[in-house]
């Protein structure tokens, strides 16, 4: 059966909501492309942008899914400058392969570096490698809140400390914090298909001994477990919600990173938290997007 491919182009931000609401219908999950020439070098350039693709059975549901994915397209069309949706057809047995090639090795930290597990790469002393199957659940490295993130674990990590992943996603961010040398990370999400990929990438990384994923959110509890770090990438109307439960999961001496926060959006964070007694210690922003760090 062939396949049809759906491409557009753009901006971080753009690209990693297309993908989420292709993710919806795409054979195989949506992937993300930034072409990295040899003069611009490995490093992402979140100014040039980037190319969401997404593959389509060509089968009775084809019609459905199509205007599906080209009414999200347009509702995000609305908010930002999005490229043209172009389409073209593709043989099923070019797929396996045909995406991956729109992946390159990632540097988004000061030492963090995202491979795809299919490429070579020869780490530096100092690197931080997270062998990464992107495509099939947020969190690719591309977005600036993963960033972000990744900045903060690398600062706040020490050896032996465990964390709470709230929203895992792809297991981007549990996978850096134990290469950064937690011994024990729970990450948890509710998306199924998260939750699998997450499981999977871990795995890949041999670090099932030290991450363990769940589909999962997370509760006020009588007798809570504490973290050193509890860190949510997801959304600032979400970690407003569970912001008690955030908290009381937080260990006393620990800190809370918070992001995928719209910085017109922040002060439903700040709120919240204020309301729980937490002490805002250090923000970081990329374009939009905010990172925040919370201490008791």
């Amino acid at each position: 059966m062939d396949l049809i491919e759906l491409s557009i182009r753009a901006d971080a931000e753009g690209a990693e909501a297309l993908a989420a609401a292709f993710n919806e219908y795409a054979y195989g999950g949506a992937v993300i492309e930034q072409i990295v020439t040899p003069e611009q070098g490995e490093t992402l350039d979140a100014a040039r942008p980037f190319t969401v693709r997404a593959f389509l059975l060509d089968d009775e549901t084809l019609d459905e899914k199509r205007r599906a994915i080209e009414r999200s397209v347009w509702a995000l069309g609305m908010l930002r400058s999005l490229g043209e949706l172009e389409i073209h057809t593709l043989a099923e047995e070019d797929y396996a392969n045909a995406w991956k090639k729109y992946y390159k090795v990632l540097h988004v930290g000061a030492r963090t570096v995202i491979k795809p597990s299919w490429l070579e790469y020869t780490p530096r002393d100092s690197d931080i490698v997270i062998e990464l199957d992107p495509g099939m659940a947020f969190g690719t490295g591309l977005h600036p809140t993963t960033r972000l993130c990744l900045a903060m674990l690398e600062k706040y990590v020490t050896p032996g400390c465990d964390m709470l992943d709230v929203g895992t996603g792809s297991g981007i961010l549990a996978i850096g914090a134990a290469k950064l040398g937690a011994s024990c990370v729970n990450a948890r999400d509710i998306d199924p298909i998260a939750v699998e990929t997450a499981q999977k990438n871990v795995a890949a990384s041999n670090l099932t001994e030290k991450i363990s994923v769940s589909r999962a959110s997370i509760v006020v509890e009588s007798d809570p477990r504490q973290f050193d770090i509890v860190c949510a990438n997801i959304f600032a109307d979400t970690i407003a919600e569970l912001a008690p439960a955030l908290a009381q999961h937080l260990d006393r001496n620990g800190v809370f990173i918070a992001s995928g926060i719209l910085v017109e959006r922040a002060h439903l964070v700040e709120n919240a938290m204020q309301a729980q007694s937490m002490t805002l210690v250090e923000k970081l922003q990329e374009q939009d997007w905010l990172v925040m760090v919370y201490r008791h």
